[in-house]
């Protein structure tokens, strides 16, 4: 017995470093494929199967019923593992965002843009926006589903000797960041340098690189062709992953809004594939 159970430590041990390189996973932005989804969900959800994606972020029946939905999902081998928070909806009632999530089995949910004037966001407006989010956090946690925001660039204004996100990254005490790379670049920001500042604030990232030479912008817009294959654009999409690993981010999701999607994901998937072996 004792034998047996030593065995098993070893055993244990030696496959160890191999389970902290498969601690993240790679998955998918629904939202790549918003136009193909309109054409042929079928054939599409039973696509990104066939890239090696199991994770999903977003849903919608796409026309069909909850029940006709979850079979396509589990004939495919996917699952729903976040959903969207719209703003205006955390501010009234937040049991529709925890019923979707619920349905879903999701674990996570998202708010992707904080309304505000066109242009970048202002102190003030981040403040309100911070303090409702670490509200919002609390109670989503009573109910299993850790709460995120998804910055999209315009909170990278000058404030004071830094910008008006570092205000919400270091008063988030009750809820993390999906944060996208593409959109942190396109207002300024270094996403690599925010990960190793604030460590263990992103579970989960979006994957999605800058074409070479792209201008940045500091008002949440952009144009959607400037999505390239990751690892081919201005951005250390390696060193994200790298980083990823060593504090346990969760989910890698690829968000590709280029009219090239389907083609570049699979690309994309086995890039970052190749970056977690190392």
């Amino acid at each position: 017995m004792k034998t047996s159970i030593k065995l098993i430590l070893l055993f244990l041990f030696i496959i160890s470093p191999l389970i902290k390189l498969q601690a993240q996973e790679v998955a998918l932005q629904l939202y790549s494929l918003r136009n193909e989804m309109k054409v042929d969900p079928v054939k599409y959800h039973q696509l990104i199967s066939e890239w090696g994606i199991s994770a999903l972020e977003g849903g919608g029946e796409y026309g069909m019923t909850d029940d006709e939905y979850a079979k396509l999902l589990a004939d495919n081998n996917l699952r729903i593992v976040g959903v969207g928070a719209d703003y205006n909806q955390l501010t009234k009632d937040l049991q529709p965002i925890i019923d979707q999530a619920k349905k879903y089995g999701a674990k996570y949910a998202t708010c992707y843009w904080i309304p505000h004037t066109d242009g970048p966001i202002s102190i003030e407006e981040i403040k309100i926006a911070t303090a409702l989010f670490n509200a919002v956090g609390q109670e989503l946690k009573k109910e299993g589903v850790t709460f995120l925001y998804h910055p999209h660039g315009y909170e990278f204004a000058k404030n004071g000797k830094g910008v008006v996100m570092d205000y919400m990254l270091e008063n988030a005490t009750h809820f993390g960041f999906n944060l996208d790379v593409y959109w942190v670049k396109m207002g300024g920001g270094d996403p690599l340098a925010i990960m190793k500042k604030y460590p263990g604030k992103f579970p989960m990232l979006h994957m999605k690189d800058r074409k070479k030479g792209t201008l940045g912008s500091k008002d949440g817009q952009g144009d959607v062709e400037t999505n390239v294959v990751l690892g081919t654009g201005d951005i250390d999409i390696a060193g994200l992953i790298k980083e990823a690993k060593k504090q346990g981010t969760e989910y890698l999701s690829i968000e590709d809004e280029s009219s090239r999607s389907v083609t570049q994901i699979p690309l994309s998937v086995a890039f970052i594939k190749k970056e977690l072996d190392k």
